[in-house]
């Protein structure tokens, strides 16, 4: 198995380095990541300026640009061969439920699946933890999900709670719960005076019923939640042509 690894905390963070580790008994392996923690980034790619990658050790390289960016290039001759998954993380800190629209981690997921392959994202929702058991679970899952790509393609977001062995955990299959409104931006002023602003914290979970991701972690659950690219409301679709043509389609 040949496996493409990426992050949005930067080619050194603890957590990816912890995941190529366990990965690494059992596929071949490149990095591709990140020079600085790009947390949040999403989706997002370096289009007006050009991107450099260094290569870091054998095998790890450094991107100056964003998780999107480091899957493309890999995908496009940074790297030699072709990947069979696409795995992103391990994350420093949870990515549940609306999370996933701004992480990086997903998006590097994400991007695997846009270039045809099955991608994983995993985040530790508590990263004082330690890496380690995390990435073990992430090892575990990848090698029984990975050898079923044709019954279980597409993304996989997977969170872990604080464990203390990798064995007999529990997982759950869950839904993205959903986020209530962030806080309120702080504002306060630079060396010369000038207003700046810090983005809110996170909004506390709103939807953590049974069957989200939140639920599963709040039960010290893993939490795994497939998700598709696809962002059209289909349940829209007929309601909005009746009202704009008087027919439903």
């Amino acid at each position: 198995m040949k496996i493409l690894i990426s992050n949005d905390d930067g080619w050194a963070a603890p957590g990816i380095i912890a995941l190529a580790e366990a990965l690494q008994s059992f596929a071949d392996i490149k990095v591709v990541a990140p020079d600085r923690n790009r947390s949040a980034a999403s989706s997002s790619l370096t289009l007006m300026n050009p991107i450099r990658a260094v290569q870091q050790r054998p095998d790890w390289y450094s991107v100056d640009g964003t998780p999107a960016d480091c899957v493309i290039l890999a995908f496009n001759g940074l790297i030699e061969w072709v990947p069979d998954i696409v795995v992103s993380g391990i994350n420093a800190g949870p990515n549940l439920g609306d999370d996933v629209v701004y992480s990086g981690t997903v998006a590097a997921a994400l991007e695997g699946f846009f270039h045809g392959i099955p991608g994983y994202a995993f985040s530790l929702t508590d990263p004082g933890a330690g890496y380690a058991v995390a990435a073990d679970i992430a090892a575990d899952l990848i090698k029984r999900l990975a050898l079923n790509t044709e019954s279980v393609p597409g993304v996989m977001n997977v969170n872990i709670p604080r464990l203390a062995s990798a064995q007999n955990v529990a997982v759950r299959v869950t839904r993205l719960g959903r986020r209530g409104r962030s806080s309120s931006d702080i504002e306060t002023a630079d060396p010369r005076g000038e207003k700046i602003y810090w983005i809110g914290a996170v909004g506390t979970p709103q939807d953590n019923v049974e069957g989200t991701d939140f639920h599963a972690i709040n039960n010290g659950e893993v939490s795994i939640t497939p998700l598709s690219y696809d962002m059209t409301a289909h349940n829209l679709l007929a309601p909005l042509s009746h009202t704009l043509f008087g027919d439903a389609v």
